[in-house]
């Protein structure tokens, strides 16, 4: 009954729930961001080597990849990965390997007879 009255304690959930809202949006724009900074600052860099004309830029929109390039790509790296694993061979074999006699191992040593009634 008492947790119910005590406000410190809802204000410090609340205010940890707020914190972690802020800092998640925040990481978003955050990653939203970084490319488009990066590739700002590279062709000012190379407009100022001479190395960019003004033809050669391309824009966001031009970089996007359709769903049936990303599902053809996909496909030929999936074969391609399955293909190296074909030709392994199927055989297994199992070799017996003759061990020596180890206390460790033996379960007669695990049994105590107290725990049998007499």
């Amino acid at each position: 009954m008492i947790f119910l009255f005590n406000s410190q304690v809802w204000i410090i959930t609340f205010l940890g729930y707020v914190i972690v809202f802020v800092a998640l949006v925040a990481l978003v724009y955050v990653f939203l961001l970084v490319p488009r900074i990066l590739n700002f600052q590279t062709r000012r860099r190379l407009k100022k080597e001479g190395k960019l004309h003004p033809e050669d830029v391309v824009s966001d929109d031009d970089l996007q990849i359709s769903g049936e390039v990303s599902a053809a790509i996909a496909m030929s790296l999936q074969l391609f990965f399955n293909d190296l694993r074909e030709e392994e061979s199927n055989v297994i074999t199992i070799k017996k390997i003759e061990r020596r006699y180890s206390p460790w191992s033996s379960k007669i040593y695990g049994l105590n007879n107290a725990n049998f009634p007499k």
